[in-house]
């Protein structure tokens, strides 16, 4: 399409040449790094028509990276519908020109199924008994009513005399789905309001999550802050249960967990079972997600698990490498090196969402089916994109932990120095950072956590990243620090060390703190030239 062309080289730094009015424009390819074609003719006058292309898409792109935050405000009802609306009112050749930070055409244009037949569960009239299940969330419409809704579903048969609601962690999946599809789901303070407006006394949370890691930790830090609402408040356990110590320890949730998602996987393949597959020279892959939280260990738990189960040809990744034997690359060598030529890839995930569809079967060259291909290695690389949360039996451990919680002990409201504007003494303290961007956050080896000074009342925090590519911060807005005269942070130079002894030298920062246990405003701006907002966390337990 002459349009979609032009644009592109547009943006390859030729504008002012097309923004002459000339004719034709002839452009050296090689020069411009596009395509190995000799030149495009334009016909006069459509040269402003390929500017309105761009900034019409342009629009769109800012619309939707306004809206990819963590933090909901009164505006964000308005952008979401906005964002469609101008989405909407684009070309078909317009759509594929939207590139944002985190904008894209699939933002709006992918098919993830219909809507209309997920229940976001955010009805009133609750009564005094609540279970709020709680999720992560996932914009997949099918993976969304499949395998949350099926957990939901299943907890909610498992307690009829209760109410079950819903609550999503991400508020940027959450708006994804409002603009998008209309669709309004709760964030964790909208459903706990909801809950008090109701009158609910007795209030069961029930996770998705697999693992007791940061979004367990975020949920908890978040309820204490409701404990002195409800007459209790007790947590289930997320459905892998207590993390453990080390890599050898497992527990009854995590053996039954992997064998039902080994069965399942095996039937779906066409396998009577694991060993079935093993003598066909076919491995399973099962991908998690990773964290730098020390509940990493649960990764490799499942593969000792896999490995005490007999499961010789089923092999534990991760997306995000973490713990580091989970990486795609070690787990390539590992199917290698044991013989399997046949491959069957399938996510550790509660949901198949972006994940499992992207970063797992995905047709980009750093897919995990890519680069399995890629090896050489292999014969055949199949996907099933399924989450856990859609398999019977990993729903009946989810109601099984439901019914166990009502014997637990009630969650007790978090400490009150945890967080606020409380006096804190002159010192230096560890603090966790967290931030709004899985761009944008403390180096893996560090788990999130960075040293908090406290000097005359002042408070600065020096955090080491995750690598250079952020040149500089600014404590406050992208707006004020593209100002003349703003005063920005500036990097040093550190090293940190990873669990196998690697040293690798990152940029860190000293960010001042205008307060603790709230989120405030830190811009950045790296090798794009282009400045970004973000919203950063820092909490921190005080010991005198």
């Amino acid at each position: 399409m002459k349009k979609k062309i032009l644009s592109v080289i547009i943006g390859a730094g030729v504008a002012a040449v097309l923004l002459a009015g000339c004719g034709t424009v002839n452009v050296n390819i090689n020069d411009s790094g596009i395509t190995d074609e000799a030149a495009e003719e334009t016909a006069p006058g459509q040269e402003e028509e390929v500017v309105d292309d761009l900034e019409a898409a342009k629009k769109v792109a800012d619309l939707i990276d306004a809206i990819y935050v963590q933090e909901r405000t009164d505006e964000t009802d308005a952008q979401c519908a906005a964002a469609k609306e101008a989405w909407d009112a684009l070309t078909d050749e317009q759509k594929e020109l939207v590139e944002g930070e985190n904008a894209d055409p699939d933002y709006f244009g992918r098919d993830t199924g219909d809507a209309s037949l997920d229940d976001p569960l955010n009805a009133d009239d609750i009564g005094e008994n609540e279970i709020l299940v709680v999720s992560f969330g996932t914009s997949f419409n099918d993976s969304r009513t499949e395998d949350i809704g099926g957990i939901e579903k299943a907890v909610a048969d498992a307690n009829p005399e209760w109410a079950v609601r819903r609550a999503f962690t991400s508020q940027i999946i959450i708006n994804h789905i409002q603009a998008r599809d209309g669709e309004k789901i709760d964030n964790m303070d909208q459903a706990l309001e909801r809950a008090v407006e109701n009158g609910v006394k007795n209030l069961l949370v029930q996770p998705t999550h697999l693992m007791h890691g940061a979004e367990y930790d975020e949920m908890i830090e978040a309820l204490e802050a409701y404990a002195d609402k409800f007459e209790s408040i007790r947590v289930a356990e997320p459905l892998l249960g207590e993390v453990g110590s080390d890599a050898g320890e497992v527990n009854e949730d995590k053996e039954a967990v992997a064998g039902f998602v080994v069965a399942e996987a095996m039937s779906v393949a066409g396998y009577d079972d694991a060993a079935a597959a093993a003598a066909d020279g076919t491995a399973l892959v099962l991908m998690g997600h990773g964290t730098s939280h020390n509940a990493k260990v649960t990764y490799s738990q499942m593969q000792t698990q896999m490995a005490e189960l007999g499961y010789d040809n089923v092999f534990v990744g991760t997306v995000e490498g973490e713990p580091e034997e989970t990486a795609c690359d070690v787990v390539i060598d590992k199917v290698a090196e044991a013989g399997y030529k046949k491959v069957i890839l399938r996510p550790l995930m509660v949901v198949a969402g972006d994940h499992a569809n992207n970063d797992m079967a995905g047709d980009e060259e750093d897919s995990w089916k890519s680069m399995f291909v890629a090896s050489g290695n292999f014969d055949s690389v199949d996907c099933q994109i399924a989450g856990l949360g859609r398999i019977e039996n990993v729903q009946e451990i989810y109601a099984n932990h439901t019914i166990a919680a009502f014997d637990s002990e009630p969650l007790a409201a978090g400490a009150a120095d945890a967080s606020g504007n409380a006096s804190v003494p002159d010192g230096e303290y560890m603090a966790k950072f967290t931030t709004d961007s899985s761009m944008f956050h403390v180096n893996e080896a560090l788990d999130d956590m960075g040293t908090l000074t406290v000097k005359d009342g002042e408070m600065t925090i020096h955090v080491s990243l995750a690598g250079d590519g952020i040149l500089n911060l600014f404590p406050g807005t992208a707006e004020d620090a593209a100002k003349d005269g703003a005063v920005l942070l500036e990097p040093t130079e550190d090293e940190v060390t990873y669990d196998d002894g690697t040293v690798e030298t990152v940029n860190g920062f000293d960010i001042p703190v205008p307060v603790l246990g709230e989120e405030f405003d830190v811009a950045l701006i790296g090798t794009k030239g282009k400045w970004y907002d973000h919203k950063v966390m820092v909490t921190c337990d005080f010991q005198e």
